[in-house]
């Protein structure tokens, strides 16, 4: 089943409990949370705190995706903080069969993102064990970019992988993707789409999130 798991990193900031309460009503199947440390990506972002405060706003999954540099050390801290979802970059991690073994000892579910010029290749051996990869559709770290369009071929490798192995993987595709181009990526073999700009464009949380889903 197809699920929408949009990105807070487009919201109002000054009334994130808000939005985060309006993408459940409207009919947002997760909350993706970006964090991002200024150092893996040329950008600063939501923390742990952040995530605590918002945690109560709503029951949707917390899919949060960590673009930062030795994310291990912090896994703990963001399980305790209410993510159900924690995701690592195959690029940041110099461990990352320990570090996706160690998110699901914490009884959180574990994804493996990759930038658009990283080879699926490189995860290939994790993807049986993975609850989630990510395939990065732009270069991380800012919302509003173009979708990347050979990202297509990395989304149909990974379902391959996934149809062989792990049939169950949610394969999340996060950059660019709006309702134009929404249909070819599920296409592809993308069963959760990620989009920022695309839902909180003019404010128009509810029609946006219909016109992405009648887009499946």
């Amino acid at each position: 089943m197809m699920k929408l798991s949009p990105s807070i990193l487009s919201a109002d900031f000054s009334n994130l409990g808000k939005a985060v309460e309006e993408l459940e009503r409207y009919g947002a199947d997760m909350v993706h949370i970006d964090v991002m440390d200024g150092a893996f990506v040329p950008n600063i972002s939501f923390g742990i705190p952040v995530i605590k405060s918002i945690r109560k706003c709503t029951k949707l999954t917390f899919d949060v995706h960590l673009m930062i540099e030795d994310p291990a050390r912090y896994v703990e801290d963001f399980a305790l903080a209410g993510a159900d979802i924690i995701t690592i970059h195959a690029e940041a991690d110099k461990h990352l069969d320990r570090t996706v073994n160690y998110i699901k000892g914490l009884g959180v579910k574990a994804g493996i993102a990759i930038n658009p010029a990283t080879p699926v290749e490189s995860i290939k051996h994790l993807i049986p064990i993975v609850d989630m990869v990510l395939v990065m559709s732009v270069n991380p770290g800012f919302g509003g970019q173009k979708y990347i369009q050979y990202c297509n071929e990395k989304i149909k490798e990974v379902k391959k992988i996934s149809d062989a192995y792990n049939k169950s993987l949610m394969i999340q595709v996060d950059g660019g993707v709006d309702k134009n181009n929404i249909k070819e990526i599920v296409n592809c073999g993308a069963n959760v789409i990620v989009a920022g700009s695309a839902v909180f464009k003019n404010n128009e949380i509810e029609k946006n999130i219909r016109g992405l889903k009648e887009g499946f």
